[in-house]
């Protein structure tokens, strides 16, 4: 913090368990990582090299170490794993991370269809050398998961060695746990926080109502990810509360501006 204030919530420190920003990554240049990393790295705890952008980036060796020596894990996006995996890859993909000196994976099932057993087994074999993160849900619109089955999903993959499991919103922040009009789908969500410990969810909140939304229902140090790198100081506002649409959440109840400025006259 620049300075003092005071009714500010208590943020969790890097290296961070709750609270964690993840920034997508969808191609930056060199000069725009440095950028990032200069003004936020003290607020990001997790960059994903979104979708398949690694496989045509440029300087892709140079940018990871960017992001590494500032402290924030990279990984590469749940899509690539799949495209690896889907042509029988996966020791090519371990290779990759070895020769880009990547310690945290994502293992998805957007894009493909996985028996679910498999995707554990997979969990399983990789977190014994990663820090892995599973994601959970489809890529596809208009693709309804039962509440049930997310819970189960989210639990088993938990159980097989995921770090923290991720609930699935794309980019563009419209399937998965958000309606097609990018609202939060509040049953689903409901129910998955009743197995799931929030603190073991990574929720894609790419808009900033979606940011709100769960500040709002699960206070400043909820984990939100697809956040856009032009974003990752706004974001930190709203958990703060010192933007418009989180503003009241940390005042003491009653707080009235006109009796704080008549409180403060009398004492001078």
């Amino acid at each position: 913090m620049n300075f003092d204030l005071s009714h500010i919530p208590k943020r969790t420190d890097k290296p961070r368990e709750a609270g964690l920003t993840m920034v997508m990554d969808k191609g930056l240049s060199l000069r725009e990582a440095e950028n990032l990393v200069e003004s936020s790295d003290h607020l990001i705890d997790l960059v994903k090299l979104g979708f398949g952008t690694s496989l045509v980036s440029k300087n892709l060796d140079e940018k990871v170490k960017i992001y590494h020596n500032a402290g924030i894990k990279v990984y590469l996006g749940g899509t690539l794993f799949e495209a690896f995996l889907i042509r029988g890859q996966i020791d090519d993909y371990k290779r990759l991370l070895e020769k880009l000196g990547l310690e945290t994976l994502e293992v998805s099932d957007g894009s493909i269809e996985l028996m679910h057993d498999l995707k554990c087994e997979l969990i399983r074999d990789l977190a014994k050398e990663y820090r892995v993160l599973s994601e959970v849900g489809s890529k596809e619109a208009g693709i309804i998961i039962h509440p049930n089955k997310w819970k189960n999903m989210m639990k088993a993959e938990l159980e097989a060695g995921s770090w923290k499991v991720i609930a699935e919103a794309r980019e563009s922040g419209n399937v998965g746990i958000y309606r097609p009009n990018g609202s939060a789908h509040v049953s689903l969500i409901g129910k998955i926080l009743e197995v799931i410990p929030k603190d073991s969810i990574l929720w894609e909140a790419p808009q900033k109502a979606q940011q709100v939304w769960f500040i709002n229902q699960l206070g400043a140090n909820v984990n939100l990810g697809n956040i856009a790198p032009s974003e990752v100081i706004p974001l930190e506002t709203l958990r703060l509360g010192v933007r418009g649409d989180t503003f009241f959440n940390y005042l003491p109840e009653g707080t009235d501006v006109n009796k704080v400025i008549a409180k403060s006259k009398k004492k001078s």
